[in-house]
């Protein structure tokens, strides 16, 4: 919290022997605007559960409000019904913590890597590729806002989780091509994406990513290929990735989630956010 000038509040937080989780406030929160920073990560049942037994101690201890500042959303990939009889799992976990006690939620961390590709690149020869049909919103919104072209792939599966073909459309030759997602798990089909880019004569080929899961064998699969770099952020802790594979750069998002902060205590435009990224 020193983004904002504040400490970090104080809190007990213990286990049971069979497993429960108790959550002890150790400083008042009456009348106070409270945000509780928390990510969907590691044992993502027991951080949930956390989450929710610490929003609502500071429900039944007067807060005035609560926010909870989740940059990860715990389950966030199940939010639709995809076959019969499956959950929705995202809409279960967001009834869990406004019946908790939250006021407001803030998922936000796209701003950091708007905030990157400015500094770190000549945007003049920058294009943003979407690594399948899917992520198009997300990078023709950066895209505009960089004031840059775009371009996407269309994937054919054969079968779930199995790419067999890949279509690029859109120009890219002889540019810095930059692939943005918003998770990277197995890696395969970004590096699949930046195989293709470099056969389309691209000069360079960078990913960014909001949330680095890197699973299996992903560290070894981005090592391996034509990424110049794999950007993720720190929604999930990196040091250990950092330290296998040397193409893993990470972004801090805590000047933004600072500043989202700041705006929502103040009563603040937080849109704002998504055209002015704060130096």
């Amino acid at each position: 919290m020193l983004m904002i000038g504040l400490p970090l509040s104080k809190a007990d937080i213990t286990r049971s022997g069979i497993g429960e989780t108790s959550v002890r406030i150790t400083e008042s929160v009456r009348e106070d605007d409270v945000y509780i920073i928390n990510t969907g990560c590691g044992a993502v049942n027991t951080a949930l559960m956390e989450l929710c037994i610490m929003i609502h101690a500071c429900k039944i201890a007067s807060a005035k409000r609560i926010t909870a500042v989740i940059p990860l959303f715990p389950y966030s990939r199940q939010d639709k019904k995809d076959k019969s009889r499956a959950p929705i799992t995202a809409k279960l976990v967001a009834n869990m913590i406004q019946k908790a006690g939250c006021d407001h939620v803030i998922l936000y961390a796209e701003p950091s890597a708007i905030l990157y590709i400015r500094t770190n690149f000549n945007v003049e020869d920058v294009v943003i590729v979407s690594p399948d049909a899917g992520g198009a919103k997300r990078a023709t919104s950066i895209a505009d806002r960089l004031g840059v072209d775009f371009a996407l792939f269309h994937k054919e599966r054969k079968k779930a989780n199995e790419v067999s073909r890949m279509v690029l459309v859109g120009h890219v030759r002889d540019k810095i091509a930059i692939l943005v997602d918003d998770m990277a798990d197995t890696c395969g089909t970004l590096c699949l994406a930046a195989q293709h880019l470099a056969e389309a004569g691209v000069s360079k080929v960078y990913a960014i990513v909001t949330h680095g899961i890197l699973s299996g064998n992903a560290l070894k699969t981005v090592d391996e290929s034509a990424l110049e770099k794999l950007i993720v952020t720190n929604t999930l802790p990196q040091s250990e990735n950092q330290a296998a594979c040397k193409k893993i750069e990470v972004i801090d998002i805590g000047v933004v989630l600072g500043e989202v902060i700041r705006r929502s205590h103040y009563g603040e435009s937080v849109s704002k956010l998504f055209h002015e990224v704060p130096y």
